[in-house]
């Protein structure tokens, strides 16, 4: 019976993850609702709210908690991932909501805080009073504290799991799951695939950069297209000059690399400047000198065509 209880508890348990997934869709809507709340005063005199704003925001997140938090036991975060706070003061281990009063001061500890930290450092930041100043130097001695308390807070539930917050802690409340959780099989057939593959594909991006694409493109070419034969004569070129070696078109600028084949002078001169062993990709020759070819081969292999 005690097993079985055991395994209850286990099962029920909320992950850590899903308390601090919990927490920052709470954020993202906080940031969400002020964004749409602040465009509809878009049209407005600039600065409207900013006098106010500290007020403005505590009346909308008090908006939010009534209806969330106070009549659902829940925030909205919460709900999305099917939790909601229980009564941990209480040993029942049937489900009792939180009390009004855990409500009230949650309300409190939340809204009021915040209000509270942002209405005094609007006050004092341009008091330069000496009792204003003793005031600062307390109310920043208080917010240490609280910092270092959530700190604190924070190291325990990462090793416990429970109470994500300080105020959590405070009020005696914690996160379980709104409908019995059951036991999950994970199969991490398709987790070992994506991973396999992500890491190809880093593997991959590190290593296309270091391969000259080119060039190797060159000695594929040099091997699968046998030799036409050594450095040709004017007449070679000329039959050979119809087209680019590179881009396949009508060499313009028509230039020589040493070889029997014509290059367009931006083809050739580019590829040379990218890589100082370019080879030509039709017979693999090195370059040793880009020259100009010669004007009567040109002139007659334009009055060939």
């Amino acid at each position: 019976m005690a097993g079985r209880e055991e395994t209850m508890k286990s099962s029920d348990r909320v992950l850590r993850i899903s308390q601090l997934d919990a927490l920052e869709l709470n954020k993202a809507l906080e940031q969400l609702v002020w964004s749409q709340f602040t465009q509809c005063f878009h049209g407005f005199k600039p600065g409207l709210l900013a006098r106010f704003e500290p007020e403005v925001k505590a009346l909308l997140w008090l908006f939010l908690w009534r209806f969330t938090l106070y009549s659902k036991n829940a925030t909205v975060g919460q709900s999305v991932l099917n939790i909601r706070y229980k009564n941990d003061s209480l040993s029942n281990p049937r489900y009792q909501p939180p009390s009004e009063n855990q409500k009230l001061w949650y309300a409190v500890c939340t809204i009021g805080g915040r209000w509270l930290e942002e209405r005094c450092y609007d006050l004092f930041r341009n008091r330069h009073l000496a009792s204003f100043g003793k005031a600062k130097q307390c109310m920043n001695f208080v917010v240490g504290l609280l910092k270092l308390g959530e700190l604190m807070n924070f190291l325990i539930f990462l090793q416990k799991g429970k109470f994500a917050t300080l105020t959590e802690r405070l009020l005696g409340i914690h996160s379980v799951f709104c409908k019995p959780q059951n036991m999950r099989e994970v199969g991490f057939e398709y987790m070992n695939r994506e991973l396999l593959w992500h890491g190809f594909a880093e593997f991959l991006i590190f290593l296309l950069p270091l391969i000259n694409i080119q060039k190797l493109k060159a000695k594929l070419s040099s091997w699968c297209i046998p030799l036409t034969g050594t450095v040709g004569s004017d007449s070679t070129l000329a039959s050979s000059g119809k087209e680019c070696a590179l881009c396949g078109e009508w060499p313009s600028m028509p230039h020589t690399i040493g070889c029997e084949h014509v290059f367009c002078y931006y083809c050739v001169k580019s590829s040379f400047l990218f890589d100082m062993h370019f080879t030509c990709p039709k017979c693999g020759t090195e370059v040793h000198s880009v020259q100009p070819l010669k004007s009567g081969i040109e002139m007659s292999e334009v009055n060939a065509l």
